[in-house]
């Protein structure tokens, strides 16, 4: 835990120090939200995985469904604490309606979705699926943060609080 506190306040130090403080704080709400999605997601993974899809034979078959539902609800999960709690200071009257956000945030969650999935598949071959899964989400996480913060919760015009 200490290191992965290190390796953040490393790269909130590059920032700007007038953009520092709302780093930290963003950076730890995204986190906590990211943490109530790391915990369904393993949740829907394992009932998945040893229980609702035991129909489907082939362990690496079975797992892609798996993974597949756990980052959907996950997905959906954070959207909504992430847009009430993360990004709420960046909300304004007009704002693109909600779909159109999720949209967005689906778009630019998407490569740390891959990113999830091909480690996850990847480590599973060496490590227990779903340590293989939490190492997957810590490194997808970052580029998930980054890439929702320029792109699906941006400021519009500059007008945005920090």
């Amino acid at each position: 835990m200490a290191d992965m506190r290190s390796f953040a306040e490393g790269l909130i130090s590059r920032l700007p120090a007038r953009l520092q403080p709302m780093a930290r704080w963003r950076f730890i709400k995204f986190g906590a939200v990211g943490a109530s999605g790391t915990v369904i997601n393993i949740v829907v993974l394992f009932v998945c995985q040893e229980f609702l899809l035991l129909q489907i034979a082939d362990f690496h078959a079975r797992l892609n469904y798996s993974i597949a539902i756990a980052i959907t609800l996950a997905t959906i999960s954070n959207f909504y604490f992430n847009r009430r709690l993360t990004w709420r200071d960046r909300q304004v009257e007009a704002s693109p309606g909600v779909m159109v956000l999720f949209f967005k945030y689906v778009a630019a969650a998407g490569v740390s979705i891959a990113i999830q999935s091909v480690m996850t598949k990847s480590l599973s071959l060496y490590l227990h699926y779903i340590v293989a899964n939490l190492v997957a989400i810590g490194v997808s996480s970052i580029f998930n943060f980054v890439a929702n913060d320029k792109l699906t919760f941006r400021r519009s015009g500059g007008k945005g609080a920090p």
